[in-house]
C-alpha cells in the first residue's frame, strides 16, 4: 500500500491532465503546425498527441515533464504523418504547403531554408524559434544533451545563413 502511493505521487489525474493540455494547447498546434504545414493536419496531429499521452499517462513518472512529454508525443505524431505523405506523395519536394499560416513563418525563402535542413537541426530551429521553448525545454523534449542543442542551433543558423545568402548574424 505505502509502494503504491509512492509510485502514483507524480502522475496527475485527468483532471489534471485535461487543464494542463488546455494552457499548452496553442503550443503544440504551433509547433504540430510547423512540422506538417497544414491547419487540418496540425489539429488531427495534435488531437491524435493528446489521445496517445491519455492513454500513456500511467507511464509519465514526473509531472513536472508533462510539457516535454507531451511534445515529444505531439513531434512523433508529427513525423507518422510525414512519412505516411511520403508514401503518398513521392514527387512532392516541399513538405510546407504555399498557403500562408498563423505566424510568422510565411516567408516563403525562409519555409524552404527550414525545408532543406537535416531533421535534427530542423526540429532545433523548429522548437526554438517557432515553438517558444528554451534550450533546456528543447533538450528534454528530444531527449538530447542541452549541449546538444546549442550545437545543433548553431549549425542550424549557419546553415540558414547560407542558403539565404546573409552574412550578417542570425
Amino acid at each position: 500500500m505505502k509502494y503504491e502511493n509512492k509510485k502514483r505521487r507524480g502522475v496527475l489525474d485527468r483532471e489534471n491532465f485535461a487543464s494542463r493540455v488546455e494552457l499548452i494547447r496553442r503550443r503544440l498546434y504551433r509547433t504540430a503546425y510547423l512540422y506538417l504545414g497544414s491547419e487540418a493536419d496540425a489539429l488531427e496531429a495534435v488531437d491524435e498527441a493528446v489521445y496517445q499521452a491519455l492513454r500513456a499517462l500511467p507511464k509519465l513518472r514526473d509531472a513536472s515533464f508533462f510539457d516535454s512529454w507531451i511534445t515529444r508525443i505531439l513531434i512523433n505524431e508529427c513525423h507518422k504523418e510525414l512519412r505516411r505523405r511520403k508514401r503518398f506523395f513521392r514527387n512532392e519536394k516541399d513538405v510546407f504547403p504555399e498557403a500562408a499560416g498563423p505566424d510568422v513563418y510565411d516567408e516563403l525563402p525562409l519555409r524552404e531554408a527550414i525545408a532543406h535542413l537535416p531533421e535534427d537541426l530542423r526540429s532545433v530551429v523548429i522548437l526554438r524559434f517557432f515553438g517558444g521553448y528554451t534550450q533546456g525545454e528543447t533538450a528534454r523534449t528530444l531527449g538530447i544533451p542541452q549541449g546538444t542543442v546549442a550545437t545543433r542551433q548553431r549549425r542550424a543558423l549557419q546553415l540558414l545563413r547560407l542558403d539565404l545568402g546573409e552574412e550578417g548574424n542570425v
